[in-house]
């Protein structure tokens, strides 16, 4: 049996630099929440304790990626299941509940619930905009803060799978997820699918997750999301002022419809600012696309390869 899961909870990886990885995670706007002798937890504006967890290894790599269920139950119910663990504490900032199980291709897969708030950060840039239609803002110019962008909390996760249709049966079995949109070669097959949460009525991001058929297993990419268009702007400004690789952007999705701007941290693990992305509901029915509709800008940049 499986349950419905909320939302994407953390990314988690490991980096033999903690210093490094906190460096350059503080220039893409995340805020240190809490550093022992071996883990760096990093949160956003939000009340999360952490959206991205590092972890000391000898080698810079993805571990896996962590699921917000409703309830504790939820997690029982899924500990039933052979490949989840029993139900543990949650280490970090904020507590809570885990299961964890390993997805078909080796990734790690948590499951937490508890979690308890840690207040929210007031958000700096929260800017009034003229346009040609309405002009609120009269009598006063605008005026940016140069530093970096604001990140509020992580949005999705993007996968290479080996084989798409095992890792999506895997993942909407499991965690009852719903697609947004499937991406096709041709009539009988598909490359991979953006998946959701369902929530019933509650509008969602259009993508929790996004699985790519690939002939390697791997992460792709972690996408977090920031305040607005300014405050991703400004945030550019300030990673490339500090010498930072940028990896893809800026543009406006097709699929999805969020600004992007993609970067990559000190050992190419990409990450992802975004802005004003689709809302979808149970009620919203899946879409089918192809490559080009999948790599296609609707401005900015277009990008050669999934």
């Amino acid at each position: 049996m499986g349950v419905r899961v909320t939302d994407i909870a953390y990314v988690r990886f490991e980096a033999p630099d903690l210093e490094l990885m906190e460096a350059f995670l503080l220039d893409f706007g995340l805020r240190r929440n809490e550093r022992t002798d071996d883990t760096l937890y990093m949160r956003g504006t939000d009340d999360e304790g952490f959206v991205h967890v590092t972890t000391v290894g000898d080698e810079a790599r993805f571990v896996g990626l962590a699921f917000e269920a409703a309830t504790s139950t939820d997690l029982e119910t899924l500990a039933h299941r052979p490949e989840f663990s029993d139900v543990e504490a949650l280490a970090g900032p904020g507590g809570g509940f885990v299961t964890v199980a390993t997805d078909p291709d080796g990734f790690r897969v948590e499951v937490v619930a508890g979690r308890s708030p840690v207040g929210a950060i007031p958000l700096d840039r929260r800017l009034v905009h003229n346009d040609a239609e309405a002009q609120p803002r009269k009598g006063r110019p605008l005026r940016l803060e140069a530093g970096p962008s604001q990140v509020k909390r992580l949005g999705h996760c993007v996968l290479n799978v080996t084989s798409f249709t095992a890792s999506e049966a895997w993942y909407k079995e499991r965690f009852g997820l719903l697609t947004s949109d499937e991406i096709a070669i041709d009539e009988d097959r598909s490359l991979g699918a953006f998946l959701r949460c369902d929530r019933g009525e509650v509008f969602v991001d259009h993508h929790t997750l996004f699985l790519v058929g690939s002939k390697a297993a791997g992460f792709n990419h972690a996408a977090f999301e920031v305040a607005n268009v300014d405050d991703l702007m400004a945030g550019h400004t300030h990673l490339s002022e500090k010498g930072r690789s940028h990896h893809w952007g800026i543009g406006r999705h097709l699929l999805g419809s969020q600004i992007y701007d993609y970067w990559a941290d000190p050992w190419g693990q990409v990450v992802e600012h975004w802005t004003d992305g689709d809302l979808f509901n149970s009620e919203t029915p899946p879409g089918r696309a192809g490559i080009p509709e999948l790599m296609a800008s609707q401005w900015g940049p277009t990008h050669s390869t999934p």
